[in-house]
């Protein structure tokens, strides 16, 4: 089945996302957590993609068993700044054969000390988007930024540059993190003004502990509201207590989206079973309505 076809349902959709360990030794505990992860019934579990082929491998064998093994919807991230042509090419082939119907197309972060751009890779997430209409019947989602991308220093650019992407065939879009749900909001009404039709995915990070925030802020250039700082100096000294908030803080989020009528909601759970399943419970009657 094709995630557009579940995201047009017209029902609240909750999906979580894993990676794969960063080496083989790691491989059990990540299948574990995804396998906790699938109990909660999620409407599809998306599939990190490691940069430079590294961990990359294990993103089509992951993705497999969510779908064969544990009848889950699932997506692959494919990115192609750390992959030559001929190498993206053959992980699209690949997930056609194991019959992976849905592919998250990135651009991906450029390897470090590599120049860029090279006539031997795809330059821009909307050229990949295109070589896989190329191999199959994909259903194909992007990512889109609602605080702009980072390399890009006007939002009208990043809107046109979005634009381009989704026209290039793809069918859902997925934000980065987020934590003020305003921001959300005047996204979706810039891109719509643009003629951007397709549906979006509000991406909601659940931040647990000081050093995750500080990681996030690095990767993404978000910018975290009052509110949520207030939480992390109260409480980022106290594990179990910045567990609860930001668990709490996340659960928030959501349900104010929800009751502003988005149906489909994705969840960075980063391989944490038991922060997906507590974030499930606080929606468990409001997911029903």
């Amino acid at each position: 089945m094709k995630i557009i076809d579940r995201l047009n349902e017209d029902r609240i959709h909750i999906s979580f996302e894993v990676f794969p360990p960063k080496t083989d030794a790691g491989f059990d505990k990540v299948m574990d957590a995804t396998d906790r992860i699938a109990k909660l019934n999620p409407s599809y579990i998306s599939v990190t993609y490691g940069a430079g082929g590294g961990t990359s491998k294990n993103t089509a064998r992951i993705a497999s068993h969510i779908k064969d093994d544990l009848g889950v919807l699932s997506l692959a991230h494919l990115t192609c700044a750390s992959s030559t042509k001929e190498e993206v090419r053959g992980v699209i082939d690949n997930l056609r054969q194991l019959g992976i119907e849905n592919i998250l197309a990135l651009r991906g972060d450029i390897p470090e000390g590599m120049a860029f751009p090279t006539e031997d890779r795809f330059h821009y997430a909307w050229e990949l988007v295109e070589e896989i209409r190329k191999h199959g019947d994909f259903c194909i989602g992007a990512a889109c930024y609602p605080e702009g991308h980072v390399e890009n220093d006007h939002k009208a650019d990043d809107i046109r540059y979005l634009k381009q992407k989704v026209d290039s065939g793809v069918d859902f879009l997925t934000t980065q993190m987020f934590f003020d749900n305003d921001i959300h909001y005047n996204f979706l009404y810039r891109i719509r003004e643009a003629g951007i039709t397709v549906p979006v995915l509000p991406g909601i990070m659940p931040i647990t502990s000081a050093v995750q925030m500080k990681r996030s802020q690095e990767l993404s250039g978000t910018v975290f509201p009052r509110r949520f700082l207030a939480l992390l100096d109260r409480f980022g000294s106290y594990p179990e207590a910045m567990m609860q908030a930001g668990i709490a803080y996340a659960t928030d989020q959501i349900i104010d989206l929800l009751s502003n009528g988005v149906k489909n909601i994705h969840i960075y759970s980063m391989n944490k079973p038991d922060v997906a399943a507590r974030i499930m419970q606080n929606l468990s009657e409001i997911i029903k309505c």
